[in-house]
């Protein structure tokens, strides 16, 4: 049975039937149970549950009292909304990973044996950068040049952890040295010809 027409648009999401919601309508809390893992959002706006055809529609009505700002940002706190209902869903459906390729002559990564969940980089410097990982995330070396990080942990987390690994040293425009994502390219610059 699919959902009634009043109900298909921008601001309803369509949940696999694998996956439980739960509703606090009182302190207007949403959580998720899926197979092995179980999200909770918090939201600023109410949202109906059609269990028939498995549907979540996030209305305009507001969880509390309202600010005007946010009455007349009305559209823009449900859009929020529904990209966040489809980030969690994404979260407990599918394993969250990133892979890192380190780029570069001697540029190498080794997990630290004396501490639990911290690695240490050689990336060109006088010293050795450490870097301790959070312990909702797990992390594998491969060939100390390839660095895995997966866990169950959200979304924002992993790419923030991941993001903050390439700051130590981002890819240089010339010879695409440094961090670089899994199957990112660089557009290369011509260096000064002589």
């Amino acid at each position: 049975m699919s959902a009634p027409n009043q109900f298909k648009n921008k601001y309803s999401v369509k949940v696999s039937k694998n996956i439980k919601v739960l509703y606090f309508d009182k302190k207007n809390i949403v959580t998720f149970i899926g197979s092995s893992l179980t999200k909770s959002l918090k939201l600023k706006v109410k949202i109906l549950l059609i269990p028939v055809s498995n549907v979540i529609v996030v209305t305009n009505v507001f969880s509390s009292n309202a600010s005007s700002a946010d009455i007349k940002n009305i559209k823009k706190i449900q859009g929020t909304t529904i990209a966040k209902i489809k980030q969690t869903l994404i979260e407990i459906t599918y394993p969250l990973y990133y892979k890192l390729n380190l780029v570069g002559v001697g540029y190498k990564v080794f997990p630290y044996e004396q501490l639990e969940n911290q690695l240490y980089f050689k990336l060109g410097f006088s010293h050795l950068i450490y870097f301790k990982i959070s312990d909702s995330l797990k992390v594998y070396c491969q060939k100390s040049i390839r660095l895995f990080l997966f866990g169950d942990c959200s979304y924002d987390k992993l790419t923030q952890t991941a993001a903050q690994i390439r700051a130590f040293k981002r890819p240089e425009p010339y010879k695409g040295k440094g961090i670089l994502y899994d199957q990112e390219k660089i557009s290369l610059k011509k260096g000064k010809k002589i």
